[in-house]
């Protein structure tokens, strides 16, 4: 589920001096006291110091990123004094490791935000910011060695934007739960990104525990979406031939859902006659859910966790409180979880990225 070709904004706001200048002179042949006052006036005034954060993204290319790199973008602009940067991470655990490691040494960069690509790896680059007191913030997943927990684990995160992946996959794993009620057996196929993935292990033994413990359930079929419309539509294709029949497909991400979509369709199904729902809460997961394609869109907030976790950063840096756990799953306008009743309430609600 997880910006933008690199680029940067400066936004510094710089304050004409001419007038202070004059006055000043005019001010000379006044007393000592009054010469003073103004020293005063025009410390107050100096301009305010300009802060530099860097934005390591898992991608620049991805939509995910992109939200979360605009939600930097404007809280930058909004507070004034802040420039940012991005740095493409490729989807690498290497290349975003040399990236922290010199955005830390470099002396460049005043603060950082990470969206890791190694939650795990990641934490050896993390030295030269305790050593530098450059304070880092991690988006979308916790850094260190336990997924579930939010709190800062290593020495150099201030704190973590982000939803305990196992939190929102039992509470998925829940509605389907509640849907299939009155359905025996209630035919569940799981669309999961890789199970390789730590993050992605997580959820899917959060779904496996839910559903498990009921009777009426089956899953009938596991596959690999890899995060990838046009994979995730080869992999349902692949899953209908061998299972004429499904009641739920299980997602844990909206690109997957989409394509897994587009396969169902073609086996012939009214989608409004099944439950669907994916993960993430792009602009095309809220339009399907409003259309009652999707049962529930599992909302995500990209750009207000980007917004949040720079100004984690500059409280950091001008000695205000740092929220070091902020869950993810509270931050948007609407609750985490929405169906087509409640989006039909927020019209005005279209979802913060598209995927």
């Amino acid at each position: 589920m997880i910006g933008v070709r690199t680029s940067e904004m400066n936004t510094t706001k710089r304050i004409t001096v001419g007038i202070i200048a004059a006055a000043a002179l005019f001010l000379a042949a006044c007393s000592s006291s009054t010469s003073s006052d103004s020293a005063s006036e025009d410390s107050a005034d100096a301009p305010a110091k300009t802060y530099r954060v860097a934005f390591l993204a898992s991608s620049s290319q991805n939509g995910y990123n992109q939200s979360v790199w605009a939600g930097i973008q404007e809280q930058a602009a909004a507070l004034g004094n802040v420039e940012v940067s991005i740095l493409d991470g490729q989807f690498a655990a290497d290349v975003q490791l040399n990236q922290l490691e010199d955005a830390t040494t470099s002396g460049k960069y005043d603060g950082i935000i990470i969206v890791p690509n190694d939650t795990v790896g990641i934490a050896a680059g993390l030295t030269s910011a305790v050593d530098k007191k450059i304070p880092v913030v991690t988006v979308l997943f916790p850094i260190g060695p336990d997924l579930t927990k939010l709190e800062p684990q290593v020495p150099g995160i201030i704190a973590t934007v982000a939803s305990p992946p196992a939190d929102g996959a039992t509470k998925q794993a829940e509605l389907v739960v509640e849907y299939c009620k009155a359905i025996n057996p209630c035919r569940v196929v799981i669309l999961i990104g890789q199970l390789q993935y730590p993050f992605d292990k997580v959820r899917y033994d959060a779904y496996r525990k839910v559903l498990d413990a009921n009777k009426n359930i089956k899953v009938v079929a596991t596959g690999s979406g890899n995060y990838d419309r046009d994979t995730s539509l080869k992999a349902m294709t692949d899953i209908l031939q061998a299972n004429k029949t499904i009641d739920v497909l299980l997602s844990n991400a909206d690109q997957q859902t989409q394509g897994a979509a587009i396969a169902l369709k073609n086996a012939g199904y009214d989608l409004s006659k099944i439950y669907v729902t994916g993960g993430g809460g792009t602009k095309e997961a809220v339009a399907a859910t409003r259309a009652g394609e999707w049962k529930h869109a599992y909302l995500n907030f990209p750009a207000t966790m980007g917004s949040k976790a720079l100004e984690q950063v500059i409280n950091s840096l001008t000695g205000k409180p740092v929220t070091t756990v902020i869950d993810a799953d509270t931050i948007g306008p609407l609750p985490a979880f929405a169906d087509k009743a409640m989006l039909d309430e927020h019209p005005e609600y279209t979802g913060e990225w598209s995927g």
